[in-house]
């Protein structure tokens, strides 16, 4: 209902004496889109939503990045749309079973951030993800395996926008743990956390991913969100903490000087303040040092810089008392090689299963301690056990500095 002054016009006034119904009252007689007739937008102005767009373009660019480094495809995450609406409105224009990402600020911003995406659109950075090729025919529903990875890539995404906009905010944002969960119908409530008839902010972007997807993203925010934000980004947010701090300094500063506000019986809340209030004399004996420092000026002596004579670094021991630590243990390890592998893959390994790794037969393996490489040697067996005959070692010098 148009109610957003608590006062209702002449035509609404006649609608309800004429027992038509109020709501289709104003459908008809508003020039508005559907959103502006059922939602009071008054509360976020055209420049708002401009800067959240622009907010969204920038932290949501991140996001593309994070996703690209997990599924190396191409993201473009752009066009961003900025309107107010309800949860419940979205839902029903949900054309899809979506996937709903719900992450609350714990630090730097106030409220939360929800991200939807469609779950055909999940499927497919799923698939990518275990190293398929993201060609998904059908819609099924996800299993749990799939489920997580969609749910780790839009936490990266969603973690990435979160630092992007801690740098556009010169501040620390954090994020709880993010819970995620399928839409499939109308039963299923997107947030438990913002009722769904409640306004909200929406920023709706377009994703493409290589030339598999070309569909959309959305950010949610509440509108208490949307304008805290908009309230860092405009220097609003710190005007309102320095303002508040200011009147707590004038009244102390009154207090002292006024001598009729000093009198005056102060609120409970400022009795510890009034208790610590200097007198006069005290005051004066107080403040004393801070104005006797700048006039003490000693005479300052300058000697030249005198260091010790350098001596190469082979002839002197790199530790003293290093008998002290030689029955310290260490732990070492051999490196036969390293290779990378897909979730796909991993998933695939069975007994009997072969890894590649990157080095050759004939080539030395590497020789840690404490993870770090001091050697090179080829492994050889001994007793039936097997070992590494070194055929490569730094110095001892260079094994202490790697120790450290």
């Amino acid at each position: 209902m148009g109610m957003g002054n608590n006062f209702l016009s002449q035509e609404e006034i006649n609608a309800l004496l004429a027992g038509e119904d109020l709501a289709s009252t104003e459908a008809e007689s508003a020039d508005a889109s559907a959103d502006d007739n059922k939602i009071d937008t008054g509360v976020i102005t055209d420049i708002d939503k401009d800067l959240l767009g622009e907010i969204g373009n920038i932290s949501m660019g991140s996001a593309s990045t994070a996703l690209y480094q997990l599924i190396n495809q191409q993201v473009n995450i752009t066009t961003p749309v900025v309107s107010v609406t309800t949860l419940k409105e979205i839902k029903e224009g949900f054309e899809t079973p979506n996937i709903v990402l719900d992450i609350e600020y714990v630090a730097g911003i106030i409220g939360r951030n929800i991200l939807i995406i469609k779950t055909l659109d999940g499927l497919v950075i799923s698939n990518l993800m275990m190293g398929g090729d993201g060609n998904v025919t059908e819609t099924h529903e996800l299993s749990e395996i799939e489920i997580s990875a969609v749910s780790e890539a839009m936490n990266q995404m969603i973690g990435s926008a979160a630092t992007s906009m801690a740098t556009m905010f010169g501040r620390k944002v954090d994020i709880s743990p993010p819970s995620a969960k399928v839409v499939v119908d109308g039963s299923i409530p997107i947030s438990d956390a913002i009722p769904e008839d409640q306004p909200i902010v929406r920023v709706s972007f377009r994703m493409t991913i290589g030339d598999i997807v070309d569909s959309n993203i959305m950010q949610i925010f509440p509108i208490e969100t949307a304008k805290n934000i908009v309230a860092i980004m405009t220097g609003e947010d710190k005007a309102k903490e320095v303002a508040a701090s200011e009147p707590a300094k004038d009244n102390k500063k009154d207090t002292i000087v006024n001598k009729e506000i000093y009198e005056q019986p102060a609120p409970v809340q400022q009795q510890p303040q009034q208790q610590y209030q200097p007198e006069p004399q005290y005051q004066q004996q107080y403040q004393q040092p801070q104005y006797e420092q700048p006039r003490m000026q000693q005479p300052v002596e300058v000697h030249a810089a005198t260091f010790e004579p350098l001596v190469p670094q082979n002839s002197v021991p790199p530790i003293k008392n290093i008998d002290l630590i030689l029955d310290v243990p260490l732990d070492i390890s051999v490196v036969l090689g390293r290779t990378k592998k897909s979730i796909q893959d991993i998933l695939n390994l069975g007994t009997g299963s072969l890894i590649e790794l990157d080095k050759l037969a004939e080539e030395p393996v590497e020789i840690l301690v404490n993870g770090k490489q001091i050697a090179l040697g080829e492994v050889v067996v001994v007793d039936e056990n097997f070992g590494i005959r070194i055929t490569n070692i730094v110095s001892s010098v260079e094994r202490i500095k790697r120790l450290k």
